[in-house]
């Protein structure tokens, strides 16, 4: 068993949809968490953030920080015996300049804050958010492994024009294991999330899992919707891994992070049994062949397609169980949960 901290735990991008939770968990174990965000005065961005910590047993503290700024994690690191850095773009769609938008802030926001982690002699163990894109460059590529991929797997094949965001995660993370090596003071633990949804702490809309929910279920794909799989995980899981991952002695390596391997036809199935008609899901599955003569309309190539749709892969979860001892919840809870919190916070309408 995991045992508390012996002093103040720092996390970076505290305001995101994972890093929330996060910092919520350590709240709720009693820990000091020093959050950096980008403006700590901004009341509305930070709100969520001061909710969780009222009545918790932790204490927040906010920090200003900027991922590209040299330095500016020095304050909210001073004191830390471990650091959880989950700040990194999620951007898939709409990127106008790859290397700006996403690969600086994954590898030169994992080198600014890892060296000064190790300007910081306190610090002990520093927790990266990675991915599972950085262990395949798509469903085509893991599909070729002819077997579950597990911790051991690298994305050998993503690049600034093929998949820039699995080749930002990619970079960051081989970037902060060169970092873990060249010095003894701190121990690397990283965790690599699949495709995290669940209920958000927050109601803003800025994040891509909300993005992706409201699509499934407010009609935007009514005249149905293709099959792709991916590998589920619930943010309160990914929490959790991240809070044990610091915290747990013995912790080390990679840590996939998948609670199920399915198809969006499943999902949408656990979502058509819970909610009905109250949601506009897609209607009809579409097959391979139609997803070819839609792609152009849609703004996917021929060879997205082809090494996306109907192409079945898996990732070994596994690890996390046994080395971090999380039990992950079934799909069916966090789809469940997730869209009760967008109708909560008014995000989508019932019908």
């Amino acid at each position: 068993m995991s045992a508390g901290f012996e002093g103040p735990v720092a996390v970076t991008g505290a305001s995101g949809y994972v890093a929330s939770h996060v910092v919520r968990e350590l709240l709720q174990r009693g820990a000091t968490v020093h959050a950096t965000v980008r403006n700590p005065g901004d009341a509305a961005k930070v709100a969520h953030l001061t909710k969780a910590a009222e009545g918790a047993p932790g204490t927040l503290k906010l920090f200003a920080a900027d991922l590209l700024s040299e330095g500016s994690f020095a304050e909210a690191l001073a004191g830390c015996v471990a650091v959880i850095h989950t700040a990194s773009p999620f951007l898939i769609t709409s990127i106008k300049d790859p290397q700006k938008d996403l690969v600086d802030p994954a590898l030169l926001g994992t080198r600014n804050v890892l060296n000064q982690c190790s300007k910081t002699p306190s610090v002990r163990r520093v927790v990266l958010t990675s991915s599972v894109v950085a262990m395949y460059d798509g469903p085509s590529d893991a599909a070729a492994k002819g077997r579950p991929l597990n911790d051991t797997d690298w994305n050998e094949t993503s690049s600034l024009t093929n998949n820039p965001y699995g080749y930002s995660k990619t970079v960051a993370e081989r970037e902060a294991w060169t970092l873990a090596k060249a010095q003894s003071q701190w121990h690397l633990v990283v965790v690599n999330p699949g495709f995290v949804m669940g209920p958000s702490l927050t109601p803003r809309n800025d994040s891509a899992s909300i993005d992706f929910l409201l699509g499934l279920i407010n009609g935007k794909f009514s005249s149905g919707m293709w099959e792709f799989y991916t590998a589920w995980v619930d943010v309160r899981d990914v929490a959790t891994a991240h809070v044990e991952a610091a915290l747990r002695a013995d912790a080390e390596g990679r840590h996939p992070l998948v609670s199920d391997n399915a198809g969006i036809w499943a999902a949408i199935e656990l979502l058509r049994a819970d909610f009905g008609s109250k949601l506009k899901l897609p209607g009809r599955r579409i097959p391979k062949w139609a997803a070819y003569l839609a792609a152009p309309f849609m703004g996917m190539t021929w060879g997205y397609v082809t090494k996306t749709v109907d192409v079945v892969f898996s990732i070994d979860g596994s690890r996390a169980t046994e080395r971090l001892g999380l039990t992950y919840r079934p799909l069916r809870d966090t789809l469940h949960d997730h869209v009760e919190q967008v109708i909560r916070d008014g995000l989508y309408k019932p019908s």
